[in-house]
Order: C-alpha cells, then structure tokens, then sequence
C-alpha cells in the first residue's frame, strides 16, 4: 500500500509519512475521498477530534479542506511523531494540536471544547470502537449539537451500539471498510 496522500485543499497532493510497523489502521484515498465528498462544505471552520490519530491523514484532510481546528490524540510515540511531522510538512501546523494519550482516558476527561465532527478509527478487531463510543457517548460534553461521529471500521467489526446521546444514522460500505455515522441530534 502507498504512503496516505492529501486528496485536495491547501495541501492538496502531499505524500505523508507512514506509521512504522502495522500499529494504525491507514484509510485509503477512495474511502477519504468518499468521506469529504459526504461532508462538503460542512469541513469549512469546522473543528474535529481525530481519536487514534495514527498518520493523522484525516485530521489533515480536514485542515486542507478548511477546517478551522483538529486535535489529535494516540497513545504511541511513534504516531504522534509522524502526525508532528506531517502536520509540519503540509504547513498545517498552526491549526492543530496533537497529544499523546490513551483515548479512552482522554474521552473521559472534562471536555475544554466541544467539536463538530469526532473520527473514531482504532485498531481493527478489539471493539475498541465501541468502548470509545460509549465513553464518548457518556461523556457528551465533547460534542456540540448537531455534532458528528465518524466511526471507520471493517465490516465483520459492527453491531449496534445503544447510545444515550448519539444516534446512528448511516452507513457506508467501501470495500473492507464502513463508515458508520451517528448524531448528536438538536433537542
């Protein structure tokens, strides 16, 4: 597989550092472009949590694409050092901020912002999905209304999920990978 590129925007066509070894789950271009042309114009000033971050290839489509803000968060050193380096390669920098933590602890700590779109793409077969989920879902205060969750997983991997405060609401299938979408809904 090639190294993630960015599909368009500022940086649009930069090449981005990989993760070493088989520790992320990379998305492909044709799922991530799949994913922006859903989004549109809604990725322009809008802010995002990339949970797993790995390349940090989505959080920086969205930089390209206009997001005003994304922060990134994974527990290994080796990813938040390629998500530093390839924020510094597409001149993105400046509009993100990256930390190293687990995601589970993160999630449930007292949120300082809220976000418009939160992206969950841990490792594959594990449920983490789900547990970050719940923890999100019990923890609303990350996710303003009308809020956002993109949930990347394979297929064999999904199950409904009873939620609280976020709604499932589609779904879309690219080969080995789902995106699974659910809302924060306005009350």
């Amino acid at each position: 597989m090639s190294s993630p590129r960015v599909i368009a925007g500022k940086a649009r066509g930069i090449r981005l550092q990989d993760v070493p070894g088989d520790i992320t789950r990379p998305i492909t271009d044709m799922v991530k472009g799949a994913l922006f042309n859903i989004l549109g114009v809604e990725t322009i000033q809008s802010t995002w949590l990339d949970l797993f971050g790995g390349t940090g290839s989505v959080g920086i489509e969205a930089l390209s694409r206009g997001a005003s803000f994304v922060r990134f968060v994974d527990l290994n050193r080796a990813a938040v050092n390629v998500i530093k380096a390839n924020l510094e390669k597409t001149k993105l920098a400046a509009d993100a901020e990256v930390v190293q933590s687990d995601a589970f602890a993160f999630l449930n700590r007292r949120p300082d912002r809220t976000f418009d779109f939160i992206f969950i793409a841990p490792p594959q077969y594990k449920d983490m999905w789900i547990q970050a989920l719940k923890t999100l879902d019990a923890n609303a205060g990350w996710l303003q209304a009308d809020s956002w969750v993109i949930v990347q997983i394979d297929p064999v991997e999904y199950q409904q999920v009873t939620l609280t405060h976020l709604v499932e609401f589609e779904q879309r299938k690219y080969g080995n990978t789902i995106l699974v979408f659910y809302e924060r809904p306005a009350k």
